[in-house]
Order: C-alpha cells, then structure tokens, then sequence
C-alpha cells in the first residue's frame, strides 16, 4: 500500500481504527474521517505510535449532515492528490426516531446517504487513480427487511430501530451494485461485506445514555467478536492483490457471500438511486411530501 492513499470514516474507534491502523502498517497515506476533533487527534497519534507512519491525518465531518460532507470532500479534494482507497465505515443505530441536519430520519441518512453522497463526490478522484478500490461495511441485517419501503422511507410510520437499521444496510448493497453496474470499465471496484457483530461503541450511538447504554453494551460483548476480527474482512477487500479487479460483490469472513433476493432487485437499486440524487441535491433540505407522493 505504500504510495497509496486511503480514507477510512468511523474510524476513530473499533473496525474503523483497525483498518485505518492496518493500511497504516502497510504503508499507506491514511485519512481518518470522524465528528469528533478530540477523538480524531487521539486516534491519529496512537496510530503513528503504533505503526511509526507519519502519513496519517484527521479530518472532521459528521457523515450524517450533507453539509460537513461536502466540506469534508472540498479540504481532501484541496490537499491531496487522487484517491485510491475508500472505505465508507461510518455508520449508527437509533432508539428513538431522529432527524439529521437535512430533515432525513438519521439511520438512513448516516448509514445509506453518507456513503452515496461521500462517494459520488470523490468518484473523479477514484477514477483519476485507477485501478482503485471502494469498500462498503454493510450487515446480514439486511436480509430481516423484504425489501426498501419506498413509500415511507423516514420510517414514520410505527419506526423500528432495526426496520430501519436492516432497511439502510439492505440500501449498502442496492447501492454496491449498482454502482458497480456504473463503474464497468473505469477500474474502480466496489463491494459490501458483513463484518460480524463487532463488540465496539457502534451499539451506544443511538442510546443517547440511559440505563438500556451499560446492559447493550455487556451483552454485545458476551456474543460480539474483536474489532481486529471485524476488521479482517475490511481490510482484505481494501488492500489484498486476491480481489484485484473484483467488483459488486459481498464478503463475509474474506468469502464472497450471497445476499438476500432484495438486494439483486435491479428495478430497486435503480429508484433508490433516483431517490438518493433528490436526497442529496446541493443545498437542499429534504421533503418528504415533494418525493415520496
């Protein structure tokens, strides 16, 4: 990986720092996204600590708000030269129903948005380094949902924290695929994985503290496996010379996997793609009313 620049988002904790400190190792240029400076700092000096790569930045961005994305794509865009390596990690679970910053029901505007738009504002920069790679940390989630709710997509009727969690994970996927479909013959690849049910802070995001926070997180761990086990499969589809050229696949335990029914709907990924773009027109705050009917 030397010479190569990778972002890695979420990655100030758990699978996301393993693999930001991983493609470190390797020699890598690494960018780690997170919405904390605090943490952001931290986790930068543990892993040049630890890997004595001096290569490794911050940068900040709540992946859940559009805004801070397009900043976040603007500052790399301004600093760096082409991407190689995108890793969209960033993601949450939500107890109570939620709005991001542009009127989107969090779980799918930090889980499914924030992949879509992050990645399509650096797709020119991925092309530039070609052959390059984007890597979607998606869940077996995704096959508890038949498929996406396009009529109530803000989960407002009756909400479901993992309805909506499978929903946005089921949407990883229509989105690897299909922008695999559109990728064809650029030499950038993409593919989704399950990375294990991971014993990190993913399961506090949406707890907002309250005694339900201390019993999630003992219970995740009597069943959960190490970052640095969820971490392996992450890894291997950014960096091993084994998935050279492999794209629109899904992984699980670094072996192509099959997905739910759901997730091959052509016709689906094709109108949440649709929906995506309207979701994320620039400088716009989403309403439900004007693209749902």
């Amino acid at each position: 990986m030397s010479g190569k620049i990778c972002m890695v988002t979420g990655a100030t904790s758990g699978i996301g720092e393993v693999t930001a400190r991983t493609l470190a190792q390797m020699g890598a240029t690494v960018i780690v996204v997170g919405r904390s400076p605090e943490r952001g700092a931290a986790t930068v000096e543990r892993i040049k600590a630890a890997t004595g790569n001096p290569s490794v930045e911050f940068m900040l961005a709540d992946l859940s708000a559009q805004g801070q994305i397009r900043q976040l794509t603007q500052q790399f865009k301004s600093k760096h030269r082409p991407l190689d390596v995108l890793v969209n990690n960033a993601g949450g679970i939500f107890v109570r129903h939620r709005q991001s910053a542009d009127g989107v029901e969090m779980t799918f505007a930090l889980n499914h948005l924030g992949y879509f738009l992050l990645t399509s504002l650096l797709l020119d920069m991925l092309k530039a380094s070609a052959p390059a790679r984007i890597v979607n940390v998606a869940s077996r989630a995704h096959q508890r949902v038949p498929g996406i709710n396009f009529d109530d997509l803000q989960s407002r009727r009756g909400y479901n924290p993992m309805r909506a969690y499978g929903q946005s994970k089921l949407a990883n996927l229509l989105f690897t695929y299909e922008l695999a479909r559109r990728l064809e013959g650029t030499g950038v690849t993409v593919n989704a994985l399950h990375p294990g049910v991971v014993a990190t802070d993913f399961w506090m995001a949406g707890f907002d503290g309250g005694w339900l926070a201390p019993l999630v997180r003992r219970l995740a761990r009597l069943v959960a496996i190490s970052p640095e086990e969820g971490a392996q499969t992450v890894i291997y589809l950014a960096a091993s010379p084994a998935v050279e050229g492999v794209t629109g696949r899904y992984y699980v335990e670094e072996k192509e996997s099959r997905s739910s029914a759901a997730s091959h709907d052509r016709e689906a990924a094709q109108r949440l793609w649709q929906m995506s773009e309207a979701m994320t027109a620039s400088g716009q705050r989403f309403h439900p009313a004007a693209h749902l009917g």
